[in-house]
């Protein structure tokens, strides 16, 4: 299903340049690339492990299609799983994940499925032929492999693959093209705007992986004209949510619309839930309740307001206060108002005066210097004193993971190691 829906793409665009290598110089029409992929030798094992930013992950990805392999698309210098048990009947796909023990597993996907999301995200985020996709996030991930390589791969949008998100490389690699559609993170979307690198060829800017801090997206409309859509997906669903509006959003919550064919609602436990074509088959080798049967139960406590979805946080996440629960991200949404806040995160950390209760921390990167006292004093007019944090760390800047993403666990373990 999916090397023959590749096969028509490439005979209908055959002399149009469907993929291009910053780091050499080199572009293949989809003729071109169709022919180098009738080339190499396929793994004669069940499972193919593409690696890395380059165009041989392409090239990977089209040969496995081919022979009927089953894809784990892994970074560059990532260990290739070992899975002892048979691959799950009539998928072709795999996302690898983090499970609560630590141990690799994935979530299978089926053709159809890997169409579907392909599908949702074209149409939904109006994705064009005359626009290509610049590459700078992972293609193994779900965010760049869903954005990037599938429309590239089913539907003739081309792709530029850039070496590095450095500023002056982007810059080279936009170049002299007209309009160009741009996926990245947040961390990045502020590396560029504060090198002014955001140029005006810019016609489709996309920011996923990580929240995307309403004062970011200000400063780049402002500075630039140029709106950031905010998109919300998993790897076990795809696409979820999309912020099509032409203006910066007004609330943090607010990650978007539903994506089209995409249906959502709340569950009794107060988390969203993905209903699609697009929903992936099966966690594995272990399957979950959360994932079955077209619908993902994810862990994002959720409210949907006139067709919009808002996040408030993670059931996970939630701080338990001698028995009472708080998202984190309510005390972040309120930190954010003060005017020299630029970046925080909250977490709880266990209580050395109760047992099963946590103590909050408030992890705060300051535009200028600034007491904790103070800030204790401002959320007091945001919240009720037992939501104050208690720990504070002030830190230069708030460093994302290898994924792009603020981790709560991450900095928790930092801190917990630096007390």
């Amino acid at each position: 299903m999916l090397y023959e829906r590749w096969r028509q793409i490439a005979e209908e665009f055959r002399n149009e340049i469907a993929l291009s290598d910053a780091a050499s110089g080199q572009r293949w029409t989809f003729e071109e690339l169709a022919a180098r992929t009738e080339q190499g030798i396929v793994s004669i094992e069940p499972l193919v492990f593409p690696k890395g930013n380059s165009p041989e992950f392409i090239f990977n990805v089209l040969r496995a299609w081919r022979s009927g392999k089953t894809i784990c698309p892994l970074d560059t210098g990532q260990a290739a799983p070992v899975f002892s048990e048979l691959l799950p009947s009539g998928c072709v796909h795999l996302k690898l994940t983090s499970g609560s023990t630590g141990t690799s597993r994935a979530v299978a996907f089926k053709p159809e499925q890997l169409v579907a999301d392909a599908a949702n995200i074209v149409q939904t985020m109006r994705l064009r032929r005359d626009s290509p996709n610049i590459g700078v996030i992972s293609l193994a991930h779900s965010y760049g492999f869903s954005n990037l390589v599938l429309p590239l791969l089913l539907h003739g949008i081309p792709l530029i693959l850039v070496p590095a998100p450095l500023p002056e490389i982007v810059r080279r690699a936009i170049g002299d093209l007209g309009n160009v559609t741009l996926a990245a993170v947040p961390a990045l979307w502020r590396v560029w705007h504060d090198a002014d690198a955001v140029a005006s060829k810019v016609l489709l800017a996309i920011s996923a992986g990580a929240p995307l801090p309403l004062v970011l997206e200000s400063a780049v409309f402002e500075r630039f004209g140029l709106k950031i859509h905010n998109f919300y997906g998993s790897s076990e669903c795809g696409g979820i949510a999309y912020d099509r509006s032409e203006l910066p959003r007004t609330d943090n919550a607010l990650v978007g619309e539903p994506m089209e064919d995409v249906n959502l609602s709340v569950g009794e436990d107060g988390c969203l839930e993905v209903r699609s074509r697009a929903v992936g088959e099966t966690y594995w080798p272990e399957g979950n309740e959360k994932l079955k049967n077209g619908v993902f139960r994810t862990s994002d406590l959720a409210e949907i307001s006139n067709g919009n979805i808002y996040l408030r946080g993670r059931i996970t996440d939630q701080i338990n206060v001698a028995g009472r629960k708080i998202s984190p991200e309510t005390i972040e949404r309120a930190l954010l108002k003060h005017p020299d806040v630029e970046e925080c995160l909250v977490f709880g950390v266990p209580s050395a005066e109760a047992e099963r209760s946590e103590t909050i921390v408030g992890c705060v990167a300051a535009r200028t210097e600034i007491r904790a006292d103070a800030l204790k004093q401002f959320l007091l007019t945001e919240l009720p004193a037992w939501q104050i944090p208690r720990g504070w760390w002030f830190v230069d800047a708030l460093q994302t993971n290898a994924r792009g993403k603020l981790s709560r666990a991450e900095w928790r373990k930092r801190y917990l190691a630096r007390s």
